[in-house]
């Protein structure tokens, strides 16, 4: 059985986003770059270098959304899975609530957001 990091995404939401963009480029000497998003998805997100094909290697984004303050729940971890409808199925009998049942992201997979059993929102991804 091959053991890898079970974390494959990561958002950080922001109040303002060109100022977190200039503040995590400066403190990491990297450039930030436009992720498209769905036209239905009311956001705008600046990903952080990555390479997609890396199991071995998180990546993510900075995240503007009208509605969610930064601060407090204000990254949200993305957990690998083979099809997110399958870990869905789990999450109220551990304690938790789901936020937001299967969708598509497009090119990018599906997710699922939950609430875990203190109130943290985490994400789900697949491809499948």
């Amino acid at each position: 059985m091959e053991i890898h990091n079970p974390v494959v995404w990561f958002e950080i939401y922001t109040d303002n986003l060109q100022r977190a963009k200039i503040f995590y480029e400066n403190v990491f000497q990297i450039q930030l770059s436009v992720l498209p998003t769905p036209e239905d998805m009311p956001l705008q997100m600046l990903a952080f270098p990555s390479n997609m094909e890396s199991k071995n290697m998180a990546s993510g984004a900075l995240v503007y959304m009208e509605g969610f303050k930064a601060g407090n729940n204000s990254t949200i971890v993305y957990f690998y899975s083979k099809d997110c409808a399958i870990e869905e199925t789990r999450i109220e009998a551990a304690g938790g609530s789901v936020f937001r049942s299967k969708m598509s992201i497009g090119d990018y997979g599906f997710i699922v957001l939950a609430l875990d059993t203190e109130g943290n929102m985490i994400g789900i991804h697949s491809m499948e």
